[in-house]
């Protein structure tokens, strides 16, 4: 195992007011007039058509139909029939006033087998849907990898296997021929973390595997998938284009339950795990020697080869950073329920440091039973301004499930999510005026979808789904997320639009 010296993160910021400018605009309560107000979406959450055109199954196809890995034994199989629907969706963003999305590539329905050629039908329909987007004037911004690995690939190992990156550059620079004439946003990786360590560790998302040193081993090869997919992005788009290519994170904001030492300890050693396990060969090419040393019972990182650091520390466009809630923890294990957030599970995600105890946050909730708390957003993009200078960020997620149900006119309103939103937008101007360079806001999601191991129970979505029937109708906060889009300003948190009727 060899770390590498820190290495500068270069970046080509994309075109745009400078942050001094920006900031002096936030100061008036107004966003930069070219700020990007988008939406995200993935593939296997809403793409259904499981076996059409070629597609074969992903981890999560095998997941979802386990009996038990999800509520109600939901599956993805049809999701919201996205696959045959998005000329229909991307009319009712361009509706709402998107200006970008952000969706992810289902590999498997690319590249079947993980290895190989690409699937005609598959790419001609992210083709279709790119060209719609570029029709109605939205800028697509397309993510490789949002957790669905090609079947074949976990059984030959998965992410714990070093081949597994080789094999995501090869997939990439299919993806990078396909659609690099025509996108110019890039993101390589969706949370990295929830596919090591919830994939690997507690077994709460696919593939279910429940291995503490699988786990690190995957996140290392999830960094090293991100630097050989960035150069092959780059090397394969046809010649005149330059990508702009991001990583999506989702760095916890993490947060010492009290000023003892043993807390603080705690906190060190999540973020460690939760943060800088990605941050460190990504941004500086090395990994923290606090989390070798933290992790030595279990590995002595020997699947770490010389250069890889390296190479996990391509140069950035854009850093995305993905929000929902901070982590309160202490050292040591406490009486009463213990929740990371992530689902429960016999088997922690958190390798090595399993005895450290997470709180439930006090005050608001969401249906997910995570606390509403805008603070921990400000406090990353400030942080990660700071630790990768000159590189602009995105948030390319953010949002909450909370129940509702239509009144008598079919109609959604959801007062909940629009103080949500305007909390948290908030905190985006916030840090926008402290200096942070943040381009643009993608609200998680366009759509209820499938989510993962909650099933269909839990909904996100500024658009409401009928699951029955399909039908899409848009919720209160979707109106006024369009009217903070064309405004650049937002509606005050208590201002009700009325929602369509379903």
């Amino acid at each position: 195992m060899t770390t590498v010296p820190t290495a500068a993160t270069s970046a080509t910021p994309t075109a745009g007011e400078v942050p001094g400018e920006a900031a002096a605009l936030a100061r008036q309560g107004r966003f930069p007039t070219d700020f990007l107000w988008g939406a995200a979406t993935a593939s296997y959450q809403i793409e259904g058509a499981v076996a059409e055109d070629g597609r074969t199954p992903s981890i999560w196809d095998t997941f979802s139909h386990t009996p038990g890995k999800t509520e109600n034994g939901d599956t993805g199989d049809t999701a919201v029939d996205h696959y045959h629907r998005s000329a229909e969706d991307v009319a009712l963003m361009a509706r709402l006033g998107l200006g970008t999305y952000r969706f992810s590539v289902s590999w498997s329905r690319v590249q079947p087998t993980g290895r190989g050629p690409a699937e005609r039908r598959g790419l001609d329909f992210y083709r279709r849907l790119v060209d719609d987007l570029l029709a109605r004037g939205i800028r697509p911004m397309v993510t490789l990898y949002h957790w669905d690995l090609p079947q074949e690939l976990e059984d030959a190992g998965g992410w714990p296997e070093r081949e597994t990156a080789h094999r995501f550059a090869e997939y990439a620079a299919l993806v990078g021929e396909a659609l690099g004439d025509r996108v110019e946003l890039f993101t390589t990786l969706n949370e990295p973390w929830c596919s090591a360590f919830l994939g690997y560790g507690s077994g709460v998302h696919a593939p279910g595997r429940t291995d503490p040193v699988d786990a690190l081993r995957a996140a290392h090869h999830l960094n090293l998938a991100h630097g050989l997919g960035a150069q092959a992005l780059r090397a394969s788009v046809p010649a005149g284009r330059t990508p702009k290519i991001a990583v999506s994170l989702n760095p916890s904001a993490v947060r010492a339950r009290t000023a003892a030492p043993e807390d603080e300890d705690a906190r060190r050693r999540i973020d460690a795990l939760a943060n800088r396990v990605f941050s460190g060969p990504m941004l500086r090419g090395a990994y923290p020697e606090d989390l070798f040393a933290d992790t030595a019972g279990l590995t002595d990182w020997s699947f770490v080869q010389d250069g890889d650091a390296r190479t996990a520390c391509q140069p950035l466009d854009l850093l995305g950073i993905n929000y929902y809630a901070p982590a309160i923890v202490s050292g040591g294990r406490v009486d009463g329920p213990r929740d990371d957030g992530h689902g429960a599970s016999a088997h922690s995600p958190w390798p090595a440091a399993d005895d450290v105890t997470f709180h439930q946050a006090e005050g608001e909730r969401t249906a997910m039973g995570w606390g509403v708390d805008p603070t921990g957003l400000y406090d990353l993009l400030v942080k990660y301004a700071a630790e990768a200078p000159g590189v602009p960020l995105l948030v390319t997620e953010n949002g909450a499930a909370y129940p509702d149900a239509p009144d008598a006119q079919g109609r959604f309103h959801d007062p909940d999510r629009i103080r949500y939103l305007h909390g948290h937008l908030s905190a985006v101007l916030d840090a926008i005026r402290d200096g942070a360079d943040v381009r643009g806001y993608y609200l998680w999601s366009l759509l209820d979808n499938f989510e993962w191991s909650y099933g269909y129970g839990k909904r996100f979505g500024a658009v409401h789904v009928d699951y029955d029937t399909q039908v899409r109708t848009p919720r209160s906060s979707a109106h006024w997320y369009a009217r903070a889009a064309r405004d650049g300003v937002l509606p005050p948190a208590d201002f009700r639009p009325e929602p369509d009727a379903g």
